[in-house]
């Protein structure tokens, strides 16, 4: 993960397309902190099918919480809930006031979170903001005339303020006057942020997560007076990932939160509520502690805990540590619904996985109970109020919804048509929906094809806890047979370590093969994956972090691939580049590394389909290519699969290669790494391309005499999602564009090409639109190299050789001024530049 951003690019090269198809658009657009998909998932609450967050009722024998986006109030020991709120937006984060009267909580709608009061006695509700921001963690004051929460209003960025009842109506000031910190951060703004207030028990004083000055990590706990008499105190001084949320304890003496401190996962921690307090664990295991929340007595604390996968509600007796969970048996819905079961069978009748989305009569969406359901990271707004919700089936799903008309969307993959039904929902009622999947035209050409999504992060600091029984039933119901774990740090920690082996396997019950790999976390040279470790995880993980024990800009992606062979892995780079493309005009710095390791024959790999800008992306492929170099295309999501709010799902950018369908996944998994390594491939988010010329597929060669030769190609298209063009593409320039059916999914033809020198050709899709059908950008698809040689000669372009020795002179510079522990790092770094802009000269 960790998307590569430093040091990057000032200029475009690319005439095709931008980075985001027209219309499609990151969810909360007017939050402006960079990697989204970090503070969007572990900051801002999402629909989650089981319970996200809470808080106790004011005499200590309720809880009241949010689940399935709506809040419901529960007595303990009872295992009925109540639902409080309806209507069409998503509601989180409750709090009660004092007197038991309100709760204040915030409502996901029109594509912004607004906080609202609702008085649980009469129902009414009363907007405290209305500005189109992104507004959080509400607080009541304990005497109920102010709330304390967090807010993007005015500049982008997350910071505290306070409401307060002035003149007939909820008015609102920023707390702190914004800041920018001079040290250099990774992965956060410059611009300091404030995080989950909690009020002091006599109303003087805030704990809150700020970040100034502070280079790694969301923050650190601190503690101010509201009257901002005096400066802030810091209580914890730590890493966190903006899951902390600290709350005051009512004796005052003692904070609770949630730290990853020394561990993989959040737990539950106390600490004093006075600057130099120790603190200490109060919950231990292999999952997260989440929202924690005192009861009223200060006896015991409530928080949010994904043992079992979802969330849970555990409370926790703080003298004794006894642990109960929250029953949650019986649902007192406040509204008309209905029950739905959904069937998902094959083209032969029987039960099918499958990835299903259901919105109910008001427009929300819906999913089973226990579900880990999930959303897009990006929408059009010209298509639905909201991103697309989901969530995986192996075949059967009950569902409770609205009386009225739901519609339900069904994906297998992609060699079967997405398909889209409704069903009439009756109050009271239980009904039966069986769909049918539907094979997509053209697709048995696509037989003996193994697909699998070579980036994906099984737990990567989410909400959910994911494990490789989950994974594997996701990537059944996502129709892949292969799933590459790219295990790899977040903070401090690298989740998923404990799993890694170097052996694949399929969990019982489950068809598809999962293989632990890694991604090494280089943000300077760019990103690696490494398929197919033989005997052990790599360490440090990641290079070029500033002021760590890490700073240094050894090892280089070149050394770090050698080891990596070594181990008999394949070794590629990840989500290289969106818009612009590397510009070597400018005096910015450049600091990607690709064409060193692909001058030197240390690239086994490249995602054309990925997290990032696959026209982009494909435009420096060509100019590799161009010089002579073979590179196969890959695709891989970077989808973190514990996420809530993810980039996916898992398998939305694949690779197909042309592989032994086994039932040993150690030999299923060997045949396909080098089906991949030969270039037997193909990379694509929706689209599947074939192309054979003369009989050879992709990643072979057609050796041909001397003078113009003709050669007959075939050319294949088949899509879940209209494309607008399918392009035979000749040394990255298109040669010939072939004609679609009617609804532009399909395409069949044969022709014959005419080839004057040496050349790699290959078959593309992309529309320059964005489609509902297909969770990224635009639909894209791109065959491997198919390599043509003429009378013997390799493919040359100066040109495009030129243009990577101006790139690697840049990183030579970059290079030449970095931090290194010993002579002999810098020496080596720069050496091997040198072999490679040396190399480029050759291909000239």
């Amino acid at each position: 993960m960790f998307r590569y951003l430093s040091l990057l690019f000032a200029a475009a090269s690319i005439m095709i397309t931008s980075a985001f198809a027209e219309g499609r658009e990151p969810v909360m657009k007017q939050v402006k902190v960079p990697h989204n998909y970090y503070w969007r998932e572990m900051y801002v609450p999402h629909l989650t099918s089981g319970p996200s967050s809470l808080d106790w009722t004011a005499d200590g024998k309720s809880l009241v919480y949010s689940m399935q986006g709506r809040l419901w109030r529960q007595r303990i020991g009872d295992d009925t809930a109540q639902q409080i709120t309806t209507g069409g937006g998503y509601d989180y984060q409750p709090d009660i006031s004092a007197d038991g009267r309100r709760v204040v909580f915030t409502r996901y709608l029109d594509d912004a979170y607004e906080i609202i009061i609702r008085d649980l006695r009469s129902g009414r509700e009363t907007p405290v903001t209305q500005n189109g921001a992104v507004n959080l963690d509400p607080r009541w004051s304990p005497d109920g005339k102010r709330i304390a929460y967090v807010t993007t209003d005015e500049t982008g960025h997350f910071h505290v303020a306070l409401a307060s009842f002035q003149n007939g109506a909820w008015k609102s000031e920023r707390w702190r006057e914004e800041r920018t910190s001079k040290n250099p951060r990774y992965y956060y703004s410059q611009i300091d942020h404030e995080l989950s207030p909690a009020w002091s028990p006599d109303g003087q004083s805030l704990v809150f997560i700020a970040n100034p000055e502070i280079g790694y990590g969301s923050g650190s706990v601190y503690r101010q007076r509201v009257d901002m008499s005096a400066p802030a105190e810091l209580l914890i001084n730590e890493e966190t990932a903006w899951r902390a949320r600290p709350d005051w304890s009512p004796d005052g003496n003692r904070i609770a939160y949630s730290s990853f401190e020394r561990r993989q996962s959040h737990q539950l921690w106390i600490t004093y509520a006075e600057a130099g307090g120790y603190p200490l664990a109060f919950s231990f295991g292999d999952y997260d502690v989440d929202a924690a929340r005192w009861s009223p007595d200060g006896k015991y604390i409530a928080y949010i805990s994904n043992e079992s996968g979802t969330g849970e509600i555990i409370i926790q007796d703080m003298t004794g540590g006894v642990r109960q969970m929250l029953d949650i048996g019986n649902k007192q819905y406040a509204q008309a619904m209905g029950e739905v079961q959904i069937s998902i069978v094959d083209e032969y009748g029987g039960p099918a996985p499958a990835r299903i989305s259901i919105r109910g009569a008001d427009g929300r969406y819906y999913a089973p109970d226990g579900a880990m359901i999930h959303a897009d990271d990006y929408y059009d707004r010209a298509q639905g109020p909201s991103e697309t919700m989901y969530f995986h089936v192996q075949g059967e799903a009950v569902v409770s919804l609205p009386a009225g008309e739901a519609t339900i969307t069904v994906w297998r993959g992609f060699r079967h048509a997405v398909l889209t039904e409704t069903a009439t929902i009756a109050k009271g009622k239980a009904s039966d929906k069986t769909i049918a999947l539907q094979p997509l035209p053209n697709a048995a050409a696509f037989d003996g094809w193994r697909s699998a999504d070579v980036h994906v992060h099984m737990n990567y600091g989410g909400v959910y806890r994911m494990t490789p029984q989950k994974l594997a039933k996701q990537a059944d119901a996502e129709d892949l047979d292969l799933v590459f774990n790219l295990i790899v740090n977040k903070e401090q920690r690298i989740p998923d370590i404990d799993y890694f082996t170097p052996e694949p396997f399929s969990p019982d019950g489950t068809s598809a093969t999962i293989l632990h790999a890694q991604e090494y976390h280089t943000s300077l040279w760019g990103h690696m994956g490494l398929l197919g470790l033989k005997e052990h995880y790599l360490l440090g993980d990641y290079v070029a972090y500033p002021k760590t024990a890490l700073h240094s800009y050894y090892p280089d992606n070149l050394t770090v691939a050698d080891i990596a062979h070594a181990q008999g892995a394949l070794v590629g780079y990840v989500h290289p580049f969106d818009p612009p493309a590397p510009a070597l005009s400018s005096d910015g710095k450049l600091s990607h590394a690709l064409p060193v390791n692909a001058a030197l024959g240390k690239l086994d790999y490249l995602e054309i389909v990925g997290f990032a800008d696959p026209l982009t992306t494909e435009s420096v492929w060509h100019k590799l290519l161009n010089t002579g170099l073979r590179i196969p295309a890959a695709g891989g999501t970077d989808a973190m699969t514990d996420y809530s709010s993810l980039r996916g799902p898992l398998g939305q950018n694949r690779t197909l290669v042309r592989a032994a369908d086994s039932d040993d996944p150690e030999q299923e998994t060997a045949s396909w790494l080098a089906g991949l390594k030969s270039g037997n491939s193909i990379a694509t988010n929706g689209p599947l391309v074939m192309l054979t010329m003369d009989g050879a597929a992709p990643g072979e060669e057609l050796k041909k005499g001397s003078g113009a030769q003709t050669v007959n190609f075939k050319a294949v298209l088949t899509s879940i999602a209209p494309v607008d063009s399918l392009d035979l593409i000749v040394n990255g320039e298109v040669a010939q564009t072939i004609p679609l059916s009617d609804n532009r999914t399909s395409a069949s033809f044969e022709g014959e090409m005419t080839i004057d020198k040496s050349a790699w050709v290959t078959l593309r899709a992309y529309s320059k639109s964005a489609s509902p059908y297909v969770l990224d950008n635009y639909p894209f698809a791109t065959t491997s190299p198919i390599y043509v040689k003429i009378g013997g000669e390799s493919v040359r372009s100066r040109e495009d050789a030129d243009h990577f020795i101006a790139w690697i002179d840049k990183l030579i510079l970059v290079a030449e001024d970095g931090s290194y522990n010993t002579d002999e790092e810098r020496a080596a770094v720069i050496a091997n530049l040198k072999k490679a802009r040396l190399e480029f000269e050759k291909r000239r």
